[in-house]
């Protein structure tokens, strides 16, 4: 029987290690997991009470195609909050995660045969999106020099047009932020050449400190920009599915009619219990967890010499920390596996954010504590020793 060849995409490598890991420790071996992009603490009280009372005496029917509306006005609150930035809660489209916002986004904005530019290193789901739509992927490389973020001049030097745009700001894996007149100088640009820009801001609200503060491409919404964001990131919500869109006014309809045929809904749980998260409390938890990844930062950054990692993007928000390992003498694939096999640390190999520089790089991610993040350094130190003997 035919298989389609839009869905020949490849698989996270990431998922791979994943479950080499769950085998090891299934097995009674001990395994310290800094791969996956995931905070270690799960939602916070507030939302796992309600969430607990809903299911005892509420409604859990549909809601919306584009979400509940209480859940789409917390939201657009949460931009005047936040970036003091005023959006119209029927602008707001509720997702199942922001990887059905991605879906959605794509599928409304670009027919097949459409040339889209991304990163690279960047989130492989974004490609492999994309590619199964039918769109064309034009990866721009980006290193050091322009802070792993594309840049107006990469978009003028391309041989012919594209049709979109994607940004991340703080980026998986490099963690780095857009400055704010750069994301403005992108903005523009889209707009005066007809591309759809589209923001992934999952991560905001996990920042440390830096000259570089997070910007909303919320304020680009009347020149056509995108937003996506989530609540699995800051609000440590992985499991339960739950993000948004702020979309243009030329996208709302489609994209409602899109949700609705595609998923119905977004989770109904999900959706009411995630309007906790807004709260002073929801706040508050989500604030201790950035607390705990900025402790993690320091100790990675602190123990850099003793790993000798001398190539690292800057980590400015996400929790992530990428590093060029090819000192090493192993591609990172294998350097992973072998880090699994023999030390019980699980990293994620370059491979999956690069296709082409990529086997030299890998990805730590610490959305863990402090302890385990520690001990997962003292295990990669020791075992980088044994490679040198």
């Amino acid at each position: 029987m035919k298989v389609s060849r839009r869905s020949h995409v490849p698989p996270f490598a990431v998922m791979e290690i994943l479950a080499a890991a769950n085998a090891r420790r299934a097995a009674g071996q001990s395994v310290l997991n800094l791969c996956a992009g995931e905070p270690a603490t799960g939602a916070s009280g507030v939302v796992r009470d309600l969430a607990a009372q809903l299911l005892a005496e509420g409604d859990l029917g549909y809601t919306e195609a584009l979400g509940s509306p209480a859940l789409r006005r917390a939201i657009a609150a949460h931009y005047e909050r936040w970036y003091g930035a005023d959006v119209d809660p029927a602008r707001v489209a509720v997702t199942t995660g922001s990887s059905g916002g991605f879906m959605l986004a794509f599928l409304a904005a670009f027919d097949v045969g459409d040339r889209v530019a991304l990163a690279r290193p960047g989130y492989p789901a974004y490609k492999n999106i994309l590619a199964a739509l039918g769109c064309e992927v034009v990866e721009l490389d980006c290193g050091p020099e322009t802070r792993y973020q594309p840049t107006v001049a990469q978009l003028e030097a391309l041989d012919r047009p594209v049709a979109g745009l994607v940004v991340a700001s703080p980026a998986n894996p490099t963690g780095t932020m857009i400055r704010a007149e750069e994301l403005d100088a992108l903005a523009h640009w889209c707009a005066d050449h007809d591309v759809r820009l589209v923001s992934d801001e999952i991560y905001h609200g996990i920042t440390y400190g830096s000259e570089i503060g997070p910007v909303t491409a919320a304020k680009y919404l009347d020149l056509g920009a995108i937003v996506i964001n989530s609540f699995s990131k800051y609000w440590a919500m992985t499991g339960w599915r739950l993000g948004w869109m702020l979309l243009p006014d030329d996208l709302v309809v489609p994209v409602d009619a899109l949700a609705g045929n595609v998923a119905l809904c977004p989770p109904a749980l999900a959706q009411h219990a995630g309007v906790a998260a807004f709260s002073a409390e929801g706040y508050a938890a989500a604030e201790e967890n950035v607390r705990r990844y900025a402790a993690c930062r320091e100790l990675l950054l602190a123990r850099l010499p003793e790993l000798g990692w001398t190539q690292v993007a800057p980590a400015d928000g996400a929790f992530y920390l990428y590093a060029d390992v090819s000192a090493s003498g192993l591609d990172s694939i294998t350097w992973c596996a072998r880090l699994l096999d023999e030390a019980g640390v699980a990293l994620t190999p370059g491979t999956d954010f690069d296709g082409v520089d990529g086997a030299a790089w890998v990805r730590l991610s610490f959305a863990s504590s402090v302890e385990v993040v520690g001990e997962a350094v003292d295990r990669i130190v020791a075992w980088q020793r044994t490679l040198s003997t």
